[in-house]
């Protein structure tokens, strides 16, 4: 739609159009809050246990709670740069690269779409693996209960790499995010629900005793554990947290599900904090309770590593709650990805009839547009993505990796820019220094972390045969 199309919609009728002239938008805070919970209440937090058993009760909460409250404040500054320049009565930015364009330029904006982007391509990446892990270890829960712990229960994840590629292949064709809210509010029920699984099974050991030994500086230094190992293993685990942390690459999106009263920013803001705090209740619950249960030999996530036998029917259940929550968070990452493509390709060949036309099909009660572009690159990426998981199927360190990589750029050092620039905060005055030494720690951080899950990777690729690995 046009400029002029988009001043008169409101005209036209504002019951049914929003200022921009697009359809009326009619999410509120429970929505975005269900979104927020929906991406960052992954599998990921079943990996909390073992990043608190490297860091310790002392280290491992504080950096829980640092991160919560350093998200809850940079995702402020997002919040209110989702308009330009007024967070209340400005233009609207459709995306995160928008907004940092905006307030920051091209040359900021072509380095936030590189790091943006590649996030969600590797977290789509990331969601086929712990898919993956998952459904063999449901299968591994009903072999060991039948054949008895030390039975040999070792599967590929092949297979079901590529039924869940299957799967995204049909949800992909989804047309945009708007149409994925009953798809967030299912799979936030299930994240809900394995990780008060994994928590339970934690607690259940604990209370009957069997809990194994912890530290206030995690696993200890010795013959099993060298100092530089020691090292490595803390950086990798502040790359899970940090994932754990993350939305950032779908807060846009988010809001643009937002109806415009109250304002998005405010709206936005209180879906931010409750978002936040549920997260980090949920992580310290997960991992502090993991951690109590297994102590040094916590495994890499507490549902699929085989902590728990029994009963194994709540620890098959536990795993289908996460492959249904991937499924949907699949989709709430990747449809971005998608969109951006699909507006790209229609600002470079706006008259082609395979990128932008529409064929409606009906079949009986259904009825579905088909459009070929999208049919065959939304199907191009599922199947590559899909791929590359089955080349690097490891769970904690390709977390590790996926959280490094993000957070500091973009959780951290935009949404500070940005905020400099909103604010028209000085150079040099007191709150721009704290402002730049908040990003510059988060910046060592995010190296580190880095880092750690680099060598990680590194390691596990000597160990296997491409395509061969089982677990």
């Amino acid at each position: 739609m046009d400029v002029e199309a988009a001043k008169n919609a409101p005209e036209r009728d504002s019951s049914r159009f929003d200022d921009d002239g697009r359809a009326k938008r009619t999410g509120n805070v429970f929505t975005a809050t269900t979104h927020i919970v929906t991406v960052v209440v992954g599998a990921g937090v079943l990996a909390l246990a073992w990043a608190m058993a490297q860091l310790g009760w002392l280290a491992g909460i504080g950096v829980m709670v640092t991160f919560a409250c350093i998200s809850m404040y940079t995702y402020h500054c997002i919040a209110d740069c989702y308009r330009f320049p007024d967070p209340i009565s400005g233009k609207r930015n459709y995306t995160y690269m928008q907004a940092v364009n905006s307030y920051l330029g091209g040359t900021m904006h072509l380095f936030c779409g590189s790091v943006l982007y590649a996030k969600l391509a590797g977290v789509t990446v990331g969601y086929c693996i712990t898919s993956s892990i998952s459904m063999v270890a449901i299968k591994k829960a009903i072999c060991f209960h039948r054949e008895g712990h030390d039975a040999y229960c070792k599967f590929s994840n092949n297979p079901y790499m590529i039924g869940f590629g299957v799967v995204q292949l049909l949800l992909s064709q989804t047309p945009n995010f708007h149409k994925l809210t009953w798809i967030s509010t299912v799979a936030a029920a299930t994240s809900f629900g394995y990780a008060f699984i994994g928590s339970g099974l934690s607690l259940a050991v604990v209370v009957q005793g069997k809990g194994q030994p912890t530290s206030l500086f995690g696993k200890k230094i010795g013959p099993d554990l060298s100092e530089g190992e020691k090292v490595w293993k803390v950086f990798s685990a502040l790359g899970n947290i940090a994932l754990a942390s993350s939305f950032a690459t779908v807060i846009y999106d988010i809001m643009d599900t937002l109806k415009s009263s109250p304002p998005e920013s405010v709206q936005m803001k209180r879906a931010n904090m409750l978002g936040i705090i549920v997260m980090t209740i949920l992580f310290i619950l997960c991992g502090g309770l993991g951690y109590a249960a297994f102590g040094n030999d916590t495994p890499g996530n507490i549902l699929t590593g085989f902590g728990f036998y029994e009963p194994f029917w709540l620890v098959a259940l536990g795993n289908v709650f996460i492959v249904i929550h991937m499924v949907g968070a699949y989709q709430v990452m990747a449809q971005p990805l998608f969109r951006v493509i699909e507006m790209g390709a229609n600002m470079a060949w706006p008259h082609s009839d395979f990128i932008n036309k529409g064929y409606p099909i009906k079949m009986g009660f259904l009825s579905c547009e088909v459009n070929f572009f999208r049919l065959v690159w939304r199907t191009a990426y599922v199947i590559i993505a899909t791929v590359l998981a089955m080349a690097m199927p490891f769970f904690n360190e390709f977390l590790g990796l996926l959280g490094a990589f993000g957070f500091w750029p973009l959780i951290v050092f935009f949404p500070i820019q940005m905020h400099i620039a909103q604010k028209q905060i000085k150079t040099r005055s007191l709150k721009w220094f704290m402002l730049q030494l908040l990003s510059l720690m988060c910046f060592l951080v995010t190296v580190a972390a880095a880092v750690g899950s680099i060598r990680g990777i590194c390691k596990n690729i000597n160990k296997y045969k491409l395509f061969m690995y089982k677990q």
